[in-house]
């Protein structure tokens, strides 16, 4: 292949010209988000009652839940975190969400304060499909997550387990369970195991919890809402089981998880045995979005459990409003009991809460900018839906990244991808590509989906609507691409300098501005959300180096 000009012995000038682009030149981009600040959704107080909101800053400006006053603001976990599944181990808390068809997947949090997070490891590496609702818990002393996943021709529930949360876990083992999603661990009374599945149904697990040992049963008729409330549909799962005091407490979700923002709700019912019969609290729903106009549209899929000095929270998800686009995010919402029934509190979840619990030097999250360095392949970065040696395109080297190319356009090019959490971010990446490769900065929603900008042998390939349309004009080899994000307006611009020669010192306005807000389930399904990304499609490779990324005000 073509020597590297990113490789750090040839730190050889840049040859090719931006030739053929008739395009300003601008110098330090001041007030860049300028324009584009004012418009898009909720882009101002005047549009979007929420614009007041402040949270607290966390690595790269990133949105963080933790005030500093002993106060935290939802969400706790900013972007594309549902479903999420939380385990307590003494005074440690574990947590994950699904990963959909990001693998590596199943990243597992950990946090002693509910608030303040940070990454362990991606459990998940053996491809199983598209990922959802997992369920993670620790019985006898080992771990599981319990899987449920699909592919176009298969769907099924797995398990893997490990002895220690950090790893390594085993490979996936197939519980042959076709007709059902969103698994919950349970045990009763004579310490039998099962899993509760969507629909109010049930299985029993082997003592090892690695097998079924018998059939599903239907145990649970779930509450129905009343006929004319605007919902997406009935579809009860997420059952998740808890005991207190002498009751066992499920919790479901049931009106749809996306479509209407009304729709998303949790209920509950209890039971003195895990066997049964159970009774529906008399408040149903526990919590559910009353109107469009509030902070967090479609909250459900909740779980509730015994938090730091015995306090009773509730982990739930919902998007946010006007950003259908960041996906389905984490709530942290505090409980209380009445009658031996749970009252989950926080109101529309808009305002600032008390904290579980004050810790000094907590952290959350993480960096997304990237050095390629060290490997963060899970934990940062995942391939969309790859085959399963898919990790074998990739090679670090001396600070940069080695990416095969794969298919032809990034629909069949598994691009690398991250969550971002921020209603407006920027991130940029020097990118060089072999003659017959194509490489560049994209937001990425699905295959069908996603926008963005490479460049290729023949000039600059723009991306809009999950479309490709190429600019001819030499441009060069490498390029440093920036991509902003504004609210859902995105802006991209190219620079002949890499990194080393002052990190884009002059960029050029790609002369095409783009609106995304529409770039979510609602309208391209796969429950995901719009993520940064690098591809790589055609022949060869391409090098990626120095990511950067930044929140913006």
């Amino acid at each position: 292949m073509p020597a590297s000009r990113f490789e750090p012995s040839r730190r050889a000038c840049l040859t090719g010209a931006l030739g053929g682009l008739a395009l300003p030149v601008l110098s330090g981009l001041p007030g860049l988000a300028g324009p584009a600040g004012a418009q898009g959704a909720a882009a101002s107080s005047s549009l979007d009652p929420y614009a007041g909101m402040a949270w607290g800053q966390g690595h790269e400006g990133q949105r963080r839940a933790d005030l500093g006053n002993g106060k935290f603001l939802n969400p706790v976990f900013a972007g594309d975190h549902p479903d999420p599944t939380i385990l307590r181990d003494g005074e440690d808390y574990y947590l994950s969400f699904s990963s959909f068809d990001a693998y590596p997947g199943i990243v597992i949090w950990h946090s002693r304060d509910l608030v303040n997070w940070r990454p362990v490891t991606a459990a998940l590496r053996v491809p199983i499909g598209s990922v959802w609702a997992p369920e993670l818990v620790k019985h006898d002393g080992r771990f599981f997550a319990y899987i449920p996943a699909r592919t176009r021709d298969y769907k099924s529930i797995w398990v893997i387990h490990a002895e220690r949360i950090e790893g390594p876990w085993s490979d996936p083992i197939d519980l042959k369970l076709p007709l059902h999603i969103d698994p919950g661990h349970a045990v009763g009374a004579d310490g039998r195991r099962w899993l509760f599945l969507s629909g109010g149904d049930r299985v029993p697990l082997s003592a090892d919890g690695l097998s079924t040992t018998g059939p599903v049963e239907h145990v649970y008729e779930p509450w129905r809402y009343p006929a004319d409330w605007v919902v997406e549909t009935f579809a009860p799962e997420g059952p998740k089981i808890v005991r207190r005091g002498g009751w066992y407490y499920m919790t479901l979700a049931v009106g749809g998880t996306a479509g209407p923002p009304t729709g998303h709700m949790v209920i509950v019912a209890r039971s003195r045995s895990i066997d049964g019969p159970w009774v529906n609290h008399p408040g149903n729903p526990v919590t559910r979005t009353l109107s469009a106009r509030e902070k967090w549209w479609s909250r459900g899929h909740a779980t509730l459990f015994e938090g730091p000095g015995g306090q009773w929270w509730a982990i739930l998800h919902g998007y946010e409003n006007g950003y259908w686009t960041l996906g389905r995010q984490a709530l942290l919402a505090p409980v209380t009991w009445a009658d031996d029934w749970p009252v989950i509190g926080g109101g529309d979840l808009s305002k600032p809460l008390a904290m579980p619990r004050r810790l000094s030097g907590q952290v959350h999250g993480q960096p997304l900018g990237d050095d390629f360095r060290t490997d963060r392949l899970g934990t940062l970065w995942s391939f969309y839906d790859p085959a399963k040696d898919e990790a074998r395109r990739i090679r670090r080297e001396g600070g940069v990244l080695h990416l095969a190319a794969k298919g032809t356009t990034p629909s069949d090019a598994s691009p690398l991808t991250l969550l971002a959490g921020d209603q407006a971010y920027r991130f940029e990446v020097d990118v060089e590509v072999d003659p017959g490769a194509e490489a560049g900065v994209l937001l990425f929603y699905n295959r069908r989906l996603y926008a963005g900008l490479g460049l290729n042998a023949r000039g600059l390939m723009m991306h809009r609507y999950g479309l490709q349309r190429q600019r001819a004009g030499a441009v060069g080899t490498a390029l440093r691409l920036r991509l902003t994000n504004d609210r859902n307006i995105v802006t991209l611009h190219t620079s002949a300098d890499t990194f080393e020669k002052g990190g884009g010192a002059t960029w050029r306005k790609f002369d095409v501005q783009m609106e995304v807000s529409g770039y979510h389930h609602n309208v391209a399904y796969d429950f995901l959300s719009l993520r940064p990304a690098l591809y790589a499609a055609g022949t060869g490779e391409a090098r990626f180096a120095n990511f950067t990324y930044r929140a913006l005000p």
